[in-house]
């Protein structure tokens, strides 16, 4: 795909006043003259520079700089670029871009530079929407994945999918211009067996979507149980600081309240419900309704149960089907005997004292491990990935119920053609409408990226 833009934009590619240094990115086939026009180089141009050099300069009248210049094709965008490095105030970089601006640049869209780098050859769209993972990635993990999409750890295995249906499609192509031959090109079984395992592939990338979206949106933990069990107390002794309002009038929480930790590399977004209890209030039967949705969306359920009381939360609820309970047993300290407790799921805990709190953690970091068991294999984080693996599967699924019934190889090739173009539109080869599909995703970037 080519580029088409033909103008120099420019941006903030830092957020100025956040740190010492800011930068200010320029891309596009004037940004050497429009660069000259506004720095004065301690010794020479900008455009008589070499590519990846550094230099020394000033705005007059603004600020002493530094300018790095990359030169095309080996730059980000795959443009004549240049980066100038600022003092990191937000009155030098305002009045450094006007000067750009004046001297001819256009103030770039929201991830304008990412764009043209993707419609540059510098990357496919599947890396260039992980730009933006890498930059939201919040823990470890998060940013491992993110950072393998980036580095086309993704795209490889598509590029093998894609290969392996051009191939089919180029036979069973090849059939339909000798259909007066009567000639086969494909082994049908041969090509049964292919399709099969393509399908299973992308079923299989497909499936990691679940995992995906926990490592990239933290492992939803729901803390659900009677009312005054202790949940806010629990959320509050998780994240270390008072975020959940703790009353002892039942009732308090009316609605659902999340925060996230940081355990391990691993992000965890616990979500504390209100009590769950029959109730004549209107209010909180609604927030108790929040609780059992928090349930249904929760890969984590920690149960919590007043270990001075009798009152209980119904284990056997049919929400806690699939999920991953743990049993805790909350105002230890009030017991008699109030050790530890950590078997098979069950803790017993004070959440008031911290008691406890530790080996939970432990046990949760455990539980990830579980249903996260490989951090470093590919995983679809994308919702538009997801969609079009399923798709492209879909179609496979009709190659080889059609392929199984004999049916003529022109119709098998018309699925097999949905499916290539499925993989092809992860990829961005093959955009049904490239203008409005681009404008969607690279917006989602921020202003100089």
């Amino acid at each position: 795909m080519k580029n088409l833009y033909t103008d120099t934009i420019v941006a903030p590619a830092t957020i100025p006043g956040t740190g010492a240094i800011s930068i200010v990115r320029i891309s596009g086939p004037e940004s050497f003259r429009i660069t000259d026009a506004v720095v004065r180089l301690a010794s020479g141009t900008v455009s008589e520079a070499a590519g990846y050099t550094l230099h020394y300069g000033e705005v007059p009248g603004l600020d002493q700089v530094m300018v790095s210049v990359f030169r095309s094709p080996h730059s980000y965008t795959g443009e004549d670029a240049v980066e100038i490095s600022t003092h990191a105030s937000a009155y030098i970089v305002e009045e450094l871009v006007r000067l750009l601006l004046e001297a001819g640049a256009r103030f770039a869209q929201p991830g304008e530079f990412t764009r043209r780098a993707f419609l540059n050859g510098k990357m496919d769209l599947a890396q260039a929407e992980a730009v933006a993972d890498v930059i939201a990635s919040n823990s470890a993990a998060s940013h491992r994945v993110a950072m393998n999409q980036l580095k086309g750890g993704f795209s490889r295995e598509l590029i093998t999918l894609r290969e392996q249906l051009l191939e089919m499609a180029s036979l069973l192509e090849l059939e339909l211009d000798f259909s007066e031959e009567d000639v086969e090109f494909a082994d049908r079984r041969q090509l049964l067996r292919l399709l099969e395992e393509g399908k299973a592939h992308m079923d299989k990338l497909a499936a990691s979507f679940r995992q995906g979206n926990m490592i990239k949106n933290g492992v939803p933990v729901a803390i659900v149980g009677p009312a005054n069990a202790g949940k806010s107390t629990l959320l509050n002794a998780l994240v270390g600081e008072e975020r959940a309002i703790v009353t002892d009038i039942p009732g308090t929480t009316r609605d659902t309240l999340e925060e996230t930790l940081n355990l391990g590399g691993i992000l965890f977004r616990f979500i504390d419900t209100a009590g769950i209890r029959e109730s004549e209030d209107t209010v909180e039967r609604m927030g108790i309704e929040r609780s059992f949705r928090a349930i249904s969306q929760a890969e984590i359920v920690l149960v919590m149960q007043d270990a001075t009381k009798k009152e209980a939360f119904n284990l056997a609820d049919e929400r806690l089907k699939d999920k991953k309970v743990f049993l805790i047993y909350n105002k230890a300290d009030l017991l008699e005997c109030n050790k530890n407790v950590n078997s098979n799921n069950i803790f017993v805990i004070s959440a008031k004292y911290g008691q406890g709190i530790e080996a939970l953690k432990e046990g949760l970091l455990a539980a990830e491990k579980d249903l996260i068991p490989n951090e470093d294999s590919t995983f679809v984080t994308n919702l538009r990935h997801f969609e079009a693996l399923r798709n492209a599967s879909s179609a496979l699924a009709d190659c080889i119920g059609a392929l199984s019934r004999g049916i003529p190889s022109d119709l098998v090739a018309e699925d097999l053609r949905r499916a290539l173009s499925s993989v092809n539109a992860i990829l961005g080869t093959d955009l049904l409408d490239p203008e409005a599909i681009l404008q969607n995703i690279f917006a989602k970037h921020c202003i100089g990226k």
